[in-house]
């Protein structure tokens, strides 16, 4: 199987995939040659899997899932952690043409028996830890025929399944265009959408983003706090890495301000992938290292806007750069971004090559610069569809153009600047105000950690700013002050007119904070002082 790039002056170009294509198999093949180096470490273990050794696995995982009859275009679910049985299971699948389902590792019984039901996976493949959120379940869902365990040994394990299978490579017969895999959109407005992605979108993000972008090399190590199973983590943790060699650290939990800077003394990586949220608790994280502990050339933030105040200081403390950029679970991975020495905190960058990017106002037509809209995208990497749900399908994906739901202007210099949700936007005496840019100008102010910023009606109706705010331990500001704050930085119409001092932010599993919770707690809209 042979994959080009042809040349072109303006940009990277797409890409070129035969029809005949299997998205595992050629990311193992990428690295044949590279059998004695290490693919994955696990961060909690110490342990490591060479490609060679990964290769090996997963063919062996593929031989037991067909010998088990699990024939192609049959869908199982992953709920695991980010341990080393991830990319074999993960990988296996795709060799044996089964559609693996990622699953966010921290929903609840509830939420894994509608998705269950929702895909109708006929296996789940679980970790340990997790069981006692699956079981429940079993013998409840008449299309899931097996649980299998990771972490354990035994038949009914993944160690298990991947002993029982031939050595033998033998790669299903897929298309480019046929369904690889899916990811449920993580639930930042609502309940998690089934989004099917094909064989061919891995490579044109790890081509696009990862090497036009990120510049990603077969020297380097790199760590993403977000998550195998959040499309953002998946390309950063496995699909990039192995499309040009490099070494992937993973952390099975969660990415708390002191195991992530544990990995990063311990394992030096180069690349850091993280959110916005997780940067602001590291750079206010009295523990944490300095510069010349670290070993990082770039890193990148994505799932919300970054603050410009956290991007600054992190620069300031670590001598790198963040780049911060935009993806979506509907398009696997960033479609806009900064680059490296053309960085503008405040800003999300420019267009990713290969991807192209238009603003569009409320009465339908392309917006100048300066002018707020909907960001919408058109690029090789979006999803086909939402599984069982025609309706927002066809509200998003809108012919050769996917609406990210995201406002967004345009400056001369070809930069965007996120202006919030589409459903969060406020309109404050006939104006709009964008949430974000309250939010941010809160986070310049010496005690805010975090801060989000919603729609409130006042006592006669009228929806103006209500903030909730997290200070930074041992901190301390009254509403007034931070009141004062924002009306020495913004039009008077924008400071927010109740604060509410909050321990923390609702969020969802990747950090994005969920607004409609707080809307909800809000009283439907009506403030409270």
């Amino acid at each position: 199987m042979h994959l080009s790039r042809a040349d072109h002056t303006s940009s990277p170009p797409l890409v070129e995939i035969p029809r005949d294509y299997n998205a595992a198999h050629d990311l193992i093949a990428r690295n044949a040659a590279r059998s004695g180096k290490v693919a994955f470490v696990d961060a909690a273990s110490g342990a490591t899997l060479t490609y060679g050794h990964l290769a090996d696995q997963a063919h062996r995982f593929a031989n037991t899932l067909r010998s088990r009859g699990f024939a192609p275009e049959t869908r199982v679910m992953i709920a695991m952690h980010d341990t080393l049985e991830w990319p074999v299971v993960f990988l296996g699948c795709i060799l044996a043409g089964v559609v693996p389902v990622a699953a966010n590792t921290l929903l609840t019984t509830k939420d894994f028996d509608f998705m269950l039901r929702d895909s109708r996976a006929r296996a789940l493949f679980v970790s340990r830890a997790l069981l006692p959120t699956i079981e429940p379940l079993v013998g409840t869902i008449s299309s899931l025929e097996t649980v299998v365990v990771a972490g354990e040994s035994g038949d009914k394990s993944v160690a298990g399944w991947i002993a029982a299978g031939a050595a033998t490579p033998a790669v299903a017969s897929t298309c480019s265009d046929e369904a690889c895999f899916w990811l449920y959109s993580s639930g930042s407005t609502g309940a998690p959408k089934g989004t099917v992605h094909l064989h061919s979108h891995l490579i044109q993000t790890a081509e696009l983003y990862g090497r036009a972008v990120l510049g990603i090399r077969e020297n380097d190590v790199v760590f993403s706090a977000a998550k195998l199973f959040f499309a953002y983590g998946l390309g950063n943790g496995l699909t990039f890495p192995m499309s040009v060699g490099a070494t992937a650290v993973l952390l099975p939990a969660r990415p708390t301000p002191a195991d992530v800077f544990g990995v990063l003394r311990k394992f030096q990586p180069t690349i850091f992938y993280g959110v916005p949220t997780l940067f602001a608790a590291l750079v206010a994280d009295p523990a944490r290292p300095k510069r010349e502990e670290l070993n990082l050339r770039v890193c990148t933030s994505a799932g919300e806007a970054l603050p410009a105040e956290i991007g600054k200081r992190w620069t300031a403390q670590y001598g790198c750069e963040i780049l911060d950029g935009i993806g979506s679970t509907e398009m696997l991975h960033i479609f806009l971004s900064n680059r490296a020495g053309e960085v503008r905190y405040g800003t999300t960058g420019k267009a990713v090559p290969g991807y192209e990017l238009r603003i569009i106002g409320d009465d339908g037509r392309e917006c100048g610069p300066g002018e707020i809209g909907e960001l919408q995208i058109c690029g090789p990497s979006a999803a086909i569809m939402y599984w069982n749900n025609r309706a927002k399908t066809k509200a998003t994906f809108a012919g050769e153009w996917t609406r990210s739901g995201d406002k967004y202007t345009r400056d001369d210099d070809g930069y965007y600047t996120y202006g919030g949700r589409s459903d969060d936007m406020l309109k404050v005496g006939g104006i709009y105000v964008s949430p974000f840019e309250v939010e941010a100008c809160l986070m310049t102010h010496a005690a805010v950690l975090e801060a989000a910023v919603i729609g409130a009606a006042d006592t006669d109706e009228l929806v103006k700013p209500k903030a909730y705010v997290v200070l930074k331990p041992g901190q301390a500001a009254s509403a007034e002050d931070l009141q004062m704050h924002v009306k020495s930085q913004l039009a008077p119409y924008k400071y927010p007119r109740w604060i509410q001092f909050v321990p923390e932010l609702p969020k969802t599993a990747t950090g994005k904070i969920q607004r409609f919770k707080l809307r909800s707690a809000a009283g439907e809209g009506r403030a409270r002082d």
